[in-house]
């Protein structure tokens, strides 16, 4: 058994914060030493914890639409790397879901980032995700994805792809306009 598959294994298996989830474990990730797409995003939402299919909800469709991909391709381990900062569902607030549990991030993150050596693009999903890969966590969200050009064209900060975020995306209308394209056009580059 490779490296890969042990952690792998270990990280599916774990049950590290059981005791916080409402819903009981169920970490969900997609991850293979070939992949050349990494999505690094917060948690699964409770429809992904129902289904165990990380992006199984509209905010999936909307980042397939971003990427200019198919489910088919997104779903493909061996293409996309889809690695939350908590791997399973944290539960609802007040406002929408909890922040991911910090304990997956800890444990897990850093040995399976190791893992894929041939990522050549790494989208940079939600606050959560973008404190941890990138080293200004005092930008809004706003100022960091507005600089996306910064990491260009290894990593990209992009909003959420939430339906929460329509908002924030009627406000930035340069994202889908600007951006959006060029994403594609990377994407679309990197798969060949």
């Amino acid at each position: 058994m490779s490296l890969f598959t042990k952690l792998l294994a270990d990280a599916e298996r774990c049950t590290l914060c059981s005791e916080h989830l409402p819903l009981g474990p169920r970490p969900v990730v997609q991850l293979h030493p070939d992949a050349r797409i990494l999505v690094a995003g917060q948690a699964p939402r409770k429809r992904v914890h129902e289904t165990g299919i990380p992006f199984n909800d509209p905010s999936g469709d909307r980042l397939r639409e971003w990427m200019g991909i198919s489910k088919a391709v997104f779903y493909d381990e061996k293409t996309v790397a889809l690695l939350p900062m908590g791997f399973c569902f944290p539960g609802t607030g007040k406002s929408g879901d909890l922040p991911p549990r910090p304990e997956c991030a800890k444990q897990w993150r850093g040995q399976l980032l190791a893992q894929l050596p041939n990522v050549e693009l790494t989208l940079v999903l939600g606050k959560y995700a973008q404190n941890y890969h990138f080293d200004n966590p005092k930008l809004s969200l706003t100022e960091l994805v507005s600089s996306w050009h910064n990491y260009w064209p290894a990593m990209a900060p992009l909003p959420h792809p939430s339906p929460r975020n329509n908002i924030w995306l009627s406000k930035n209308p340069w994202f889908e306009k600007e951006f959006v394209p060029v994403l594609q056009a990377r994407v679309k580059e990197i798969l060949g």
